[in-house]
């Protein structure tokens, strides 16, 4: 083969790969924010309460937390793309099985795709920074943005598939058993191809230092991430709901929620001005001061200029949070096994933290008959991020605290 064709060959097939990656992202929020604008159709059709509607979004917030110190393991030992696989063969069969329109299928079925996505979550990055070396904060930008259009648009199209195509709410969620059954397919060929070739795929040890969670840094990192997580899972939850009942109608109120992911996409790219900076504190404050203007803007107001501007706020905030969030594991370590283990520790506490929200906002919504608990609760919740987003983002790392701590002893 020339070197002109083998050239060609490599585009393609990182061409390939690209896609491969663009498409798992289109797995990692699709099936869990598509459910959203459709909670009162499906608790009004399943006779269910609203804390027990907002399990649905908490069940896969337990999985990514239960699952989150496991993937590594899993995929050390049988590669990280193996791993991948299986985890989208879980989420399809996730997809699917809330086709059965009974509640223990609805919540097994969300359980499974909660185990599925989290294997995703956690082994796509260590995949990006195996196959791409050099373009991994590129790459992390490309899957993070496709994540969260896909996120946008599945949150959009739920109710008008569910009304307007006839498709009812069960088959409106099974549309996203598509995305899940072409990640399978695209990855079992990259699979099959490194085997053919013989290649190794490159193996990650998980870390065990326990001075991790002795680290007031990693706690406040972790705690950080566990309370955007909560803040952005409750919106993707209740923020339909919470539209309705100010008078918009459900059609509008999932565009509004889509509308919110949408304008939130260009704060994604944060991570990439944050690492120009020394401290990234007053960064982090000035984007949860937004999530707390907007939840105020719901609490206070509810004409539609203000709902408007309210959701755009907590739009800008939830999109930046999320990478910031992820940006301050690898910011605040040393090296990558300390990283390794940052992330396990934030994404785990972070998590089951994160997994309260929904039903704890659908419990109170449910004992006061209305919302305006509910979004004092997370107003507070937007004040608590900002104080440990400050700590979070300091220009320190947690070696300097295993310093520190090596010098007391």
């Amino acid at each position: 083969m020339g070197i002109y064709q083998f050239e060609n060959l490599k585009r393609y097939n990182q061409i390939l790969l690209i896609t491969g990656i663009i498409i798992i992202a289109f797995n990692l929020r699709a099936a869990i924010t598509s459910v959203g604008p459709l909670a009162n159709v499906i608790g009004d059709d399943l006779g269910l309460a609203s804390w027990s509607v907002g399990i649905l979004t908490s069940l896969p917030l337990i999985a990514f937390a239960v699952m989150s110190p496991v993937a590594p393991k899993l995929g050390d030992k049988y590669s990280n793309e193996t791993v991948l696989i299986n985890g989208m063969v879980v989420l399809l069969i996730g997809i699917l099985t809330r086709l059965v329109p009974i509640p223990i299928f609805l919540f097994g079925g969300t359980l499974l795709i909660g185990l599925g996505i989290a294997v995703s979550n956690v082994l796509l990055p260590g995949i990006i920074k195996e196959r791409f070396p050099n373009r991994v904060p590129l790459m992390t930008s490309v899957y993070s943005i496709a994540m969260g259009l896909v996120a946008a648009l599945a949150s959009g199209v739920s109710v008008p598939l569910a009304n307007k195509v006839g498709l009812g709410w069960e088959w409106s969620l099974a549309v996203w058993s598509f995305p899940a059954f072409a990640g399978i397919v695209i990855w079992v060929y990259f699979v099959k191809r490194r085997r053919a070739a013989n290649e190794v795929s490159v193996q990650y040890v998980a870390a065990s230092d326990v001075r991790m969670w002795k680290s007031r840094l990693a706690w406040e990192v972790a705690v950080f991430l566990g309370l955007q997580a909560l803040l952005y899972y409750v919106i993707i939850a209740w923020l339909p709901a919470i539209l309705q009942d100010y008078g918009v109608n459900s059609g509008t109120a999932g565009w509004m929620l889509s509308y919110a992911q949408f304008i939130g996409l260009p704060a994604s790219l944060l991570p990439m001005l944050a690492g120009k900076l020394k401290s990234q504190s007053g960064m982090t404050i000035g984007v949860c001061l937004s999530a707390a203007v907007g939840t105020a803007g719901l609490l206070f107001g509810q004409s539609n200029v203000i709902m408007i501007a309210s959701v755009t706020l907590l739009g800008i905030a939830t999109g930046g949070l999320f990478p910031l969030a992820l940006s301050f594991l690898g910011m605040r370590t040393g090296d990558a096994r300390q990283a390794a283990e940052l992330s396990g520790m934030a994404q785990a506490l972070g998590y089951f933290l994160a997994a309260l929200g929904p039903i704890a906002i659908g419990s109170l919504n449910d004992i006061t008959s209305g919302w305006e608990v509910p979004l004092t609760m997370l107003l507070i919740v937007s004040i608590l991020m900002a104080i440990v987003g400050y700590g979070a983002g300091r220009n320190r790392t947690v070696e300097d605290e295993f310093k520190d701590m090596s010098e007391r002893e």
